[in-house]
């Protein structure tokens, strides 16, 4: 199939995929660039088609990656591309991926689980950098918790490099969800400046959800009286604190640490 009108009323719909109130209408998003239709590809991710420009063809990197039998390859004019994209210079290839449900039982349910969970890390590129650093971590999951930025944002994905599809990222309240993994025996454990445990003496070789306050406020009121733990991060030079997503890392590889051991 050719488009070349941006006019095109399907067209038009991918377009839209780049504002959160149509991705959560179409219940489908947009991903951008050959390295991350590679990497949805190969996770074998819900696509329903991959669109590229028609004058520079079919990316070499994507030749011989098979998708779903239904996948559709769309052949587009740059102007298209352009249309749909949210970069300065846009990639000539973008995919449509239909959006999954984790359930909360996907994370509990794995023994010894390490899970991060967000509550209302505002920033994309944090919430995205956090994702990536899970995945390299080895952890069971991420949890978005309301007011949070969307995983579904192109810059939230663009920041996951590829991650997105290599882990489970449950979306819900955090008012119903901390208390269910608490009684199936999970820690709650986030940090503070004011912790008596540092993060290097503290046992995450247990079942641990990390939970990552907001950028400015920490967090939530709400979230805190569930927390079972307070830990931090030791640090020696004069820097007041960390930037939520370095502070996840450092968190989580140390809990790969003391698992590998």
């Amino acid at each position: 199939m050719d488009i070349v009108s941006p006019q095109n009323s399907r067209v038009k719909e991918w377009a839209q995929l780049l504002e959160k109130k149509h991705r959560t209408r179409q219940h489908k998003y947009i991903i951008e660039g050959i390295h991350l239709v590679q990497e949805a590809l190969r996770a074998q991710a819900d696509l329903e088609c991959i669109v590229y420009d028609g004058e520079q063809g079919v990316p070499t990197e994507l030749a011989g990656l098979e998708g779903p039998l239904q996948l559709e390859w769309i052949s587009v004019s740059p102007a298209v591309i352009a249309k749909c994209t949210d970069t300065m210079t846009p990639q000539p290839v973008f995919a449509i991926v239909r959006k999954g449900r984790e359930p909360l039982e996907s994370l509990l349910s794995e023994e010894r689980g390490l899970v991060v969970v967000l509550d209302g890390v505002q920033d994309p590129g944090n919430v995205g950098t956090i994702i990536r650093s899970a995945d390299a971590a080895g952890a069971a999951g991420v949890v978005l918790g309301a007011g949070s930025a969307d995983v579904y944002n192109p810059k939230t994905i663009r920041s996951t490099m590829g991650s997105l599809f290599h882990l489970p990222i449950v979306e819900g309240q955090l008012e119903s969800m901390l208390p269910e993994a608490k009684a199936a025996g999970v820690k709650l454990v986030s940090t503070s400046l004011q912790a008596e445990y540092s993060c290097y003496s503290y046992d995450f070789t247990q079942s641990v959800w990390l939970v990552i306050g907001n950028e400015g406020k920490g967090i939530s009121e709400s979230t805190a009286r569930l927390v079972d733990d307070a830990i931090t991060i030791p640090m020696q030079g004069q820097a007041e604190s960390l930037n939520a997503a370095m502070a996840a890392t450092i968190l989580m590889f140390e809990a790969m640490r003391q698992r590998m051991v």
